[in-house]
């Protein structure tokens, strides 16, 4: 079968791979389409120094059926999935807690291993899930449920403001999130178009930071408090700093990138406002639920989300084009249907 591999940083290419041996208590799917995101690009660039080379990347995942060996009474040859992509140990302090999305031992496909930009997978049915939903909307529920994981980590509620930094795939995702949960969003980005998608997906305010004092504006839309939860969606060190700095007193501040080098805090803030500062990592199977239903009632601007979609023979030039000029695209899909 065909798949698209990472062969070293910067060199990608569409290659013959074997074909499956089949795992009696894995589910066969056929992939449909891939859904391409920062982890991708920092792959193919040799940014991520959880992969090794070669590698299929891939863990965006639209698929079908194609046998089940009776795993699943719902599922049946045909029927329309997404994946979860996370495998936990079941050993680890997280996995005993129940929070395998954390596990000290997680492999994420694409990353610690092979991932789905290839033509079948099989994958244990417990990390199926089923959905009315088109090819594409499947193919962004993984990266929705990375933010709507963010805003549980966040105890986000209607009573509360929520700022989110960072309005790329995963950010809105928790946009999306907060809006559902009936909170007041405020979207925060450089990119106008990014913060245009934030408004759709249901942000109430928009700031632009490089034509707006960020302290200002979020003092103005919080009568002067801040914002009761920050969820910090970029991973820079101004970012993180300006989290601790501009959230509420007694506020929570989320954490989903993370910085590539040091960030130095004034940590008084910490005391003093008594803060809730958490890490939020990949989702847990009711955040894959949770924007299903969210995506079945038709809620996200999915035709502005989904910036180019592509046949798998134009991947690893996409790869390239991305690589060159990241601020023009939004979120990639291969097809490979």
């Amino acid at each position: 079968m065909r798949a698209l591999v990472l062969k070293q940083p910067g060199n990608a290419a569409v290659e013959v791979v074997p074909d499956l041996v089949r795992v009696s208590d894995h589910v066969l799917l056929r992939v449909q389409q891939v859904g391409l995101c920062g982890t991708d690009l920092n792959s193919f660039r040799g940014m991520n120094p959880l992969v090794t080379f070669p590698r299929v990347p891939g863990h965006e995942i639209a698929a079908t059926v194609v046998e089940v060996n009776g795993l699943r009474a719902d599922l049946e040859r045909g029927t329309c999935v997404t994946v979860s992509p996370y495998a936990s140990c079941g050993k680890c302090s997280s996995c005993r807690r129940n929070r395998p999305n954390a596990c000290q031992f997680n492999q994420t496909m694409g990353v610690q291993r092979d991932g789905a930009l290839t033509e079948y997978i099989q994958v244990p049915p417990e990390k199926i899930f089923s959905a009315h939903l088109c090819v594409t909307e499947l193919s962004i529920v993984e990266p929705l449920s990375i933010g709507f994981h963010a805003v549980e980590r966040g105890k986000v509620s209607a009573v509360d403001n929520v700022a989110v930094i960072g309005c790329g795939g995963v950010g809105l995702g928790a946009v999306a999130g907060a809006s559902a949960r009936g909170a007041t969003v405020i979207a925060i980005d450089v990119d106008d178009g990014k913060l245009e998608i934030a408004q759709k997906a249901g942000a109430n305010h928009l700031i632009n930071t490089k034509s707006e004092q960020l302290p200002n504006r979020l003092r103005e839309l919080t009568a002067g408090y801040g914002p009761d939860v920050i969820i910090e969606a970029v991973g820079r060190p101004e970012t993180f700093r300006a989290a601790v700095e501009l959230v509420a007193y007694s506020g929570r501040v989320v954490y989903i990138g993370y910085a590539k080098e040091d960030v130095a805090y004034e940590t008084r803030l910490f005391v003093l406002k008594e803060l809730e500062i958490l890490g939020s990592r990949n989702a847990v199977a009711e955040n894959f639920r949770e924007v299903i239903r969210f995506l079945e009632q038709k809620r996200f601007p999915i035709a502005d989300y989904v910036s180019e979609v592509v046949p798998l023979d134009s991947a690893a030039e996409m790869l390239r084009r991305w690589s060159a000029h990241p601020g023009e695209f939004s979120k990639i899909i291969v097809r490979l249907d």
